[in-house]
């Protein structure tokens, strides 16, 4: 079982603009010709922020189009927020606020010992990060720069440096890396 943090970035590092929007992300590539229909097999609970969680709102019906309805999960999803959010009728998801840690914990019993998905944002999956939790960086890097926004992953991981795992082209639009991140001692 492992947690990981599996997202999409511009080559400038930013996985959505400063106003939360995707629409650079969706001309690159199809999603099926990346690594993510195999990654999300293998998930067994995700962990969401709250802006990921709204942006999945605003674009329900575009999500419903392309698979079905209007939450595209099956998993239990554990949303990060201080803010009271609408659920999605039918949809498993748990709001939490806090610390990730008791969180992280009661994902890991209902994953089934399937891997532990970290959707997003990049602050998020810092708080993982900083908890000693993180164990992959999956980023699928497109041929866009952006200029400013969201970051990938507000901090610093310098000493020791991520561990590149693989590297493969997707299409013309899309690097995949994949790194391991060391593990913490808290």
């Amino acid at each position: 079982m492992k947690t990981q943090y599996y997202t999409a970035a511009s080559l400038d590092g930013f996985i959505a603009t400063e106003d939360d929007s995707l629409d650079w992300l969706f001309p690159l590539g199809d999603i099926n010709d990346t690594g993510y229909p195999a990654f999300v097999a293998e998930v067994g609970a995700l962990a969401m922020g709250s802006s990921t969680y709204e942006w999945m709102l605003r674009h329900a019906a575009t999500v419903a189009d392309q698979v079905g309805s209007s939450w595209p999960y099956a998993q239990p999803t554990w949303v990060f927020s201080g803010r009271v959010l609408p659920p999605v009728p039918g949809a498993d998801l748990r709001f939490v606020r806090g610390d990730v840690r008791p969180v992280h914990a009661e994902m890991q019993a209902a994953a089934g010992g399937k891997n532990l998905w970290v959707v997003g944002g990049g602050e998020l999956a810092g708080q993982f990060h900083d908890a000693g939790l993180l164990d992959e960086l999956i980023v699928q890097v497109g041929s866009v720069t952006l200029g400013t926004g969201k970051p990938l992953l507000p901090r610093r991981l310098t000493q020791p440096p991520l561990k590149l795992l693989s590297v493969r082209q997707v299409g013309t639009g899309f690097a995949e890396l994949r790194y391991q991140l060391p593990r913490r001692a808290l």
